[in-house]
């Protein structure tokens, strides 16, 4: 009896119930259909005599007949029924009829894993292909480890694996999260020179990614002599889980060079996140053509991905385009347009949004919630936050979770209600998490509320989830409250606990490439011309009556160090290189990875009334809208 077999019933157990199958088999009712080499169906009783002659031969006519009914019964009650026949005529250890009938059971539709289990331990001696099925078949079910199993044992008997053996298995150790078991296939695999498989090796691929070893997938996809589209999906993924976003947007124009493959449907579902992500604009409009032309747009989850990116990088007109165009639209494309009108400042539109999908029949979830409640957030709505946040539960029966508890905290805080949104917190019927506690802290720093943001401070400490962000918002109250004591303890205590701020980064799209700039940057090429753009605009802009915000600088220096250290923050010169590149007119569009700050906000809201300029930027809560010297957020950030 093999290791991993060990609750199996025993073969004199098994084959005694597979009698009684076969006993019932003669009084079934139900005649069971066969293939055209047999005219006639078998009735009751007569399956034994019409399928093979225990004196033919295993190859003849009749015996294709058999196999054929294995692989075409469309019922599990008929495919035990042909099990316990092959039993009673002593057929099932042979491996033409067994094959088959473990493939039936083993795989969908009827997937009784622990019956192929049982009879894969009767077979005498299983052979790569009996193995396979079952490895295959625990890869694809919530117990990946005992596909592994098989494969350790079937090298513990000597049975050779394929390439394929090594792809499924492959697919058992990333649903286990097994490295160690990863790289030994791997090493398998070169052992036994299946490297030129290159479907092998993209689900190899798959695995490196999922482990976090984006390196080596992409070693692996370098190494392969032909790579299809799947080869190329993988290779996005992988940039695209590991932090290396702008490099998909160069996959995608390799892949349309190349002769062997085209970008398919999920080339361009994850390009738009990407672009999505990078506020990209230009290049997620490029991919919305190749989708056009290549038919992909008119899926449903194709419009509503192009809904999010258009959303994402400020272009709520043409994300309503796109969803006014949709001749159905599911729960997802009223959540993706009823969350762009929200993160784009309108929040009444939302809301509006939001009574259409009721009318249209489309019962909202969690998310579509979560959606309305950031519009109201951002919009300041705070008796209709209450409302929606109450209607959850008593008309929808949707219990709130920790994001639409997040939703509401951000809307009383930003409100003033600090105390109150404190005391939500505290009666919560989910535990808080980092993020509403942080939320709660940033309204802190809005109303200068010290003693409480301490109080969270210490909550952020208790979860261990604390982050150099945390400090800078703790440093924010003390400074703009002019407690430079304790702004100086806790510049102590981030470095007693080796805490140290990331500089915050913004970038700008520019003939679909990205360019990115942190605070003081000199790496950009055409930093002088950069600079010298940005004096002139600051000089604009002091002529019109701008004055900088200093409360944004958290040191304790004069007035004018503080004018200086504020004039080059990274979305200053992200704005001063839209204006060098672009023609006067132009929207000028640039994503921020943090909150903007008061400073620079008052900065672009003053641009854009003197340049005529549009400016977009997207923070890391929301969009900005700034035109005419007005910001869509009505300064409530």
């Amino acid at each position: 009896m093999r290791v991993i077999s060990s609750h199996h019933l025993s073969v004199s157990t098994f084959r005694y119930h597979s009698s009684h199958a076969a006993a019932r088999v003669d009084h079934h009712p139900q005649p069971i259909s066969l293939t055209t080499n047999f005219t006639s169906h078998l009735h009751t009783g007569k399956i034994a005599r019409a399928v093979v002659d225990r004196s033919a031969s295993l190859h003849t006519e009749k015996a294709e007949a058999l196999i054929s009914l294995i692989k075409s019964t469309s019922t599990k009650s008929h495919l035990l029924q042909i099990h316990a026949h092959l039993i009673r005529n002593s057929l099932f250890q042979h491996s033409i009829f067994f094959s088959p009938f473990l493939f039936r059971i083993a795989l969908p539709p009827f997937r009784d894993l622990n019956y192929a289990k049982r009879v894969f331990s009767t077979f005498r001696k299983p052979d790569f292909f009996q193995y396979n099925v079952m490895i295959r078949a625990y890869g694809m079910s919530d117990s990946p480890e005992i596909g592994f199993q098989f494969y350790q044992e079937m090298l513990r008997f000597g049975v050779k694996p394929n390439s394929l053996t090594s792809s499924f298995v492959t697919s058992c150790c990333i649903k286990i999260w097994s490295l160690f078991g990863g790289l030994q296939i791997h090493a398998r695999i070169l052992r036994d020179g299946h490297q030129s498989d290159g479907r092998l090796l993209t689900t190899l691929m798959g695995f490196y990614s999922s482990k976090e070893k984006y390196s080596d997938a992409c070693k692996l996809f370098d190494e392969m002599c032909k790579r299809d589209t799947i080869a190329w999906n993988v290779l996005i993924s992988c940039y695209m889980r590991g932090k290396r976003t702008r490099d998909t947007l160069g996959v995608f124009d390799m892949m349309r060079s190349a002769n062997n493959c085209q970008p398919d449907e999920v080339t361009c579902l994850m390009l738009l996140q990407a672009c999505a992500n990078l506020n990209a604009l230009v290049f997620g409009e490029g991919v919305h053509r190749y989708c056009e032309e290549h038919g992909f747009d008119k899926a449903m989850n194709v419009r509503n991905a192009l809904i999010t990116m258009y959303s994402r990088c400020g272009c709520v007109e043409d994300a309503f385009e796109v969803f006014k165009g949709m001749a159905e639209k599911d729960v997802v494309s009223w959540t993706a347009m009823i969350s762009g009108l929200a993160s784009n400042g309108y929040g009444r539109d939302a809301i509006e949004a939001f009574r259409e999908m009721q009318s249209a029949g489309v019962s909202p979830d969690d998310q579509t919630f979560t959606g309305v409640l950031s519009a109201c957030s951002h919009s300041g709505l705070l008796d209709e936050g209450r409302m929606f946040f109450n209607s959850m539960s008593e008309e929808f029966g949707i219990p709130p979770n920790i994001h639409h508890y997040g939703c509401v905290v951000d809307l009383m805080g930003r409100a003033g209600m600090v105390n109150e949104a404190y005391n939500l917190i505290n009666s919560m019927k989910v535990k808080p998490d980092a993020t509403i506690w942080r939320t709660l802290l940033g309204a802190c720093r809005i109303h200068r509320q010290a003693d409480l943001g301490e109080q969270v401070t210490e909550h952020l400490i208790e979860l261990k989830a604390q982050e150099a962000g945390d400090y800078v918002l703790l440093l924010n109250i003390y400074s703009s409250l002019g407690d430079w004591d304790k702004v100086m303890n806790v510049r102590k205590m981030m470095k007693d606990r080796g805490i140290q701020t990331n500089p915050a980064c913004s970038t700008i799209e520019f003939r679909g490439e990205i360019h990115e700039f942190v605070a003081n940057d000199s790496s950009h090429p055409r930093k002088t011309e950069i600079y010298e753009m940005l004096d002139e605009i600051n000089q604009q802009l002091r002529m019109a009556g701008y004055v900088a915000e200093i409360v944004s600088e958290l040191h304790n220096v004069g007035v004018e160090e503080k004018q200086f250290a504020l004039s080059y923050h990274s979305e200053k010169l992200a704005i001063a290189f839209g204006v060098l590149s672009s023609p006067p007119g132009t929207s000028i569009r640039v994503a921020k990875d943090l909150r903007i700050c008061v400073d620079c906000h008052n900065f672009a809201k003053m641009l854009s009334a003197v340049y005529n300029r549009e400016v977009v930027i997207r923070d890391r809560n929301r969009f900005h809208h700034f035109r005419e010297g007005r910001c869509s957020c009505n300064d409530y950030w």
